[in-house]
């Protein structure tokens, strides 16, 4: 029985002392860390804990509020997991009435996109023309549409207009078309420093755009970015593009879905289409059904959300989110709050303005993402949840970038077999962020 009491009494100190070597090892990393010149003017918060035990492994700051970029969109996906049913699906649909096709959408974030077969444009126009023909119906000269929210919607607070103007910054309308992107080809010019030109072939807005953009040195890449001028319909690209490329493409924010649908029907037709704004009219409640589209589940929705980090994605189902319980959508961040402090976790903790983490307004803890890691482990989407994480540093993480802060989140399980639940979020540094994450992995190193 002695050998027995012995065997046991080995096994628990053995794991008593791992887990205070990994406890250990983290404050000396992290020491090293904070007394980082990167770190002299920044704020850093760490905190891991047992994802079994929920037993604090390391924190330091965890009840500070700091933005957290893109690494909040964890706190967004378990939201829309826990609060719509992991099939839920967005419906788009398209009625006729004479030569007026009316579209009636919720805003699926993912209708025009090439993430998905069924998504794809060509496969909506032949199934809308199919239809109308099949149906015995006029040709479609006319487009109209009734959205929820409206098309307008404006973007989420704290937006800024660095960010606006381009792909990441596409705001979440009543109806979305190819992920609200578009596509502007420049042109450099035969030597550098002098301005480029726009290749209006290839380029939907051109029009549109005003271009203070110049030829910069060769290989030195991409450095152009688009902005909404306010009070105007234009838009300003500024910066450089290198020298030595025939074209050179960057991806704008389509502040227009409506009208690029419409374009790009009206190009696979080969019809003139009109988009028309008129509220429809009582014949058009006569209409006939023809296409009803649904989007990918939501958990395939999430995945490119989370794996892609896709911003679009989070305003769109945050905004669902709220309308799955008739809350208007400018306040479905207070909603988000009020169902995670029925889950224990202090509001003050999530002083969020969107579900993305674009806003540089933002302000959550990693006690609070940690939390949310935790109870997503525990429930039965869970193995969707987690395989939208990226993988890095051999971790699966949520990584999140904006303007001087950096951020990891997520999963890891050492080589002895605990699993750790962390979040680590740097504010304020200063140098190039290739090289904060170098530090930051030496830290996160600890827990493999």
């Amino acid at each position: 029985m002695g050998r027995y009491v012995l065997l046991f009494m080995f096994i628990i100190t053995g794991f008593f002392t791992s887990a205070q070597g990994v406890k250990d090892r983290i404050e000396k990393a992290f020491k090293v860390f904070e007394n980082d010149e990167q770190l002299s003017n920044a704020i850093s918060s760490f905190y891991v804990i047992e994802a079994e035990s929920g037993k604090v492994v390391f924190d330091m700051n965890s009840r500070t509020g700091l933005a957290g970029a893109s690494t909040q969109k964890i706190v967004t996906a378990a939201t829309a997991f826990s609060m719509l049913r992991k099939g839920f699906r967005f419906n788009t649909s398209f009625y006729q009435y004479d030569d007026v096709l009316y579209v009636s959408g919720t805003g699926d974030p993912s209708f025009g996109s090439d993430r998905y077969s069924t998504s794809l444009p060509k496969n909506i126009f032949e199934t809308i023309e199919n239809s109308s023909l099949a149906k015995g119906l006029p040709k479609i000269t006319k487009v109209n549409f009734w959205l929820d929210p409206p098309s307008d919607k404006l973007a989420p607070a704290g937006w800024i207009n660095e960010d606006l103007g381009n792909y990441y910054g596409a705001a979440a309308h009543g109806f979305n078309w190819k992920e609200n992107q578009f596509d502007l080809v420049m042109k450099p010019a035969d030597m550098v420093s002098r301005i480029v030109t726009i290749d209006t072939a290839r380029t939907a807005y051109w029009k549109q755009i005003q271009v203070e953009c110049f030829t910069g040195e060769k290989g030195s890449g991409d450095n152009a970015y688009i902005y909404f001028i306010p009070g105007s319909d234009k838009m300003l690209v500024k910066g450089t593009i290198p020298f030595g490329v025939d074209r050179f493409t960057i991806s704008g924010a389509d502040p227009y879905p409506d009208q690029s649908f419409v374009r790009s029907y009206a190009s696979f037709t080969g019809r003139k289409i009109e988009l028309i704004s008129e509220k429809p009219q009582q014949s058009s409640q006569r209409s006939m059904g023809i296409a009803n589209f649904e989007s990918p589940s939501l958990d395939s929705l999430v995945y490119w959300f989370l794996k892609k980090s896709i911003n679009l994605y989070g305003e769109a189902l945050l905004n669902q989110v709220g309308r799955s319980i008739g809350y208007p959508t400018d306040s479905t961040t207070a909603l988000v709050k009020r169902f995670w402090k029925e889950k224990g976790i202090d509001p003050n903790e999530l002083n969020i303005y969107d579900g993305s983490g674009l806003s540089p307004l933002n302000r959550l803890t990693t006690h609070a993402q940690v939390e949310v890691l935790r109870y997503a482990r525990t429930q039965p989407w869970f193995n969707s949840y987690f395989a939208g994480f990226p993988e890095y540093n051999g971790m699966k993480i949520k990584s999140g970038t904006i303007s001087d802060v950096k951020g990891f989140c997520g999963y890891h399980t050492s080589k002895e077999g605990k699993t750790y639940i962390f979040s680590f979020l740097v504010n304020n540094y200063n140098g190039k962020s290739s090289s904060l994450v170098a530090k930051m992995f030496r830290v996160l190193d600890e827990l493999k």
